[in-house]
């Protein structure tokens, strides 16, 4: 069996979370086709994203008082595991730091908020009824892979991999300087300079075109307020 993103051990969900929903999802839908909608089997209501009639991830308002004041705009990604508790422990054991501890959050599961010994954020859920990312292998316009940008990707990787015990095959530590560690994700793009169209038609938002580790080129898209996604093109992705 192939491992995927949604897969145990893998990072299966995102939420994006933005001061501005309206702008957020106009943006998105215009340029990668997600449509945006109130989920009216989930018990809060919740605004989701899909393509195609697949799940791509929720939408947060940032204006909730859940959120501390001056909290930024942001995309959370949740990493699936077994047991919340026990890999929130050894997290904690190894550097990380608890923002969030575990807690049962209704029919989704248990789920807890850390930060990493790098610096990068992410969630631990271990699922209940509800389960994450499902997409066929090469599709376009989905989650494909989740990067993590740091001044020390070695240190990284032994974390997530070696010290959680987390396979993270469709994840990626890159080497990056001068920049607040975070997780991102890449999407495939049949046509990366057709999004980047998409962008100048939509009028807001920018379209930047940047080279990873490996020196192949990819497309990142992003929001007004900063949410961006790496499109990468789908003929040389890995």
């Amino acid at each position: 069996m192939t491992t995927r993103l949604g897969s145990l051990d893998e990072f299966c969900w995102m939420d994006v979370k933005t001061a501005d929903i309206p702008g957020t999802t106009a943006f998105f839908e215009a340029v990668l086709g997600w449509r945006s909608a109130v989920d009216e089997s989930d018990w809060r209501r919740a605004v989701k994203l899909s393509l195609d009639g697949r799940p791509v991830g929720g939408v947060s308002d940032l204006a909730s008082p859940v959120y501390p004041p001056g909290t930024p705009p942001h995309i959370a990604f949740y990493l699936a595991v077994d047991d919340v508790d026990a890999r929130a422990e050894v997290a904690t054991a190894n550097g990380a730091h608890l923002v969030v501890p575990p807690f049962t959050a209704g029919d989704q599961g248990r789920i807890a908020t850390l930060i990493d010994p790098v610096g990068a954020a992410f969630s631990l859920w271990q699922a209940d009824a509800s389960t994450g990312w499902e997409f066929p292998a090469g599709l376009t316009g989905v989650p494909h892979r989740v990067v993590l940008p740091s001044e020390q990707p070695d240190k990284a990787r032994h974390f997530y991999r070696d010290t959680l015990g987390v396979t993270l095959e469709c994840a990626e530590f890159a080497a990056a300087y001068g920049r607040v560690p975070q997780w991102e994700l890449a999407v495939l793009a049949g046509d990366p300079d057709d999004l980047a169209s998409r962008v100048r038609a939509h009028g807001a938002g920018q379209a930047v075109w940047s080279t990873g580790d490996t020196g192949e080129a990819y497309l990142r898209v992003g929001t007004e307020e900063g949410l961006t996604v790496r499109c990468v093109p789908a003929d040389r992705a890995g």
